[in-house]
């Protein structure tokens, strides 16, 4: 018989609201959502682990023709233009350094 406030949900329940988080992207929401007593049964279920490794696979099967990989392209050349940025700067640090004169030398304080 489900649980109808939600608390100490059976496994078959958890596995159906993960099967449900994971279609919909909201796993954190999932795993906030477990009381410690849940989450110690399903870490010790080896039947939750083998189902939910199912229910991946089914969900990738069914929607796996809309998964959309994101184009880190962008990402790159922002990443190549601050390390280059980087490297400009440090060189110029570099060459404003060599230009500088010497500090004088410190003479000893006679007491």
């Amino acid at each position: 018989m489900p649980n109808t406030d939600n608390t100490h949900r059976e496994i078959q329940e958890l596995l159906a609201d993960y099967a449900g988080a994971l279609r919909d992207g909201c796993i954190p929401t999932f795993l906030k959502s477990l009381t410690r007593e849940e989450a110690k049964r399903i870490s010790a279920s080896g039947d939750f682990w083998e189902a939910a490794e199912v229910v991946r696979l089914m969900n990738s099967a069914g929607f796996g023709d809309n998964v959309v990989t994101p184009d880190v392209g962008l990402f790159i050349s922002r990443v190549d233009a601050g390390v280059a940025s980087r490297l400009k700067k440090a060189g110029a640090s570099a060459r404003e350094r060599s230009r500088s004169p010497a500090p004088a030398a410190r003479s000893p304080v006679s007491e």
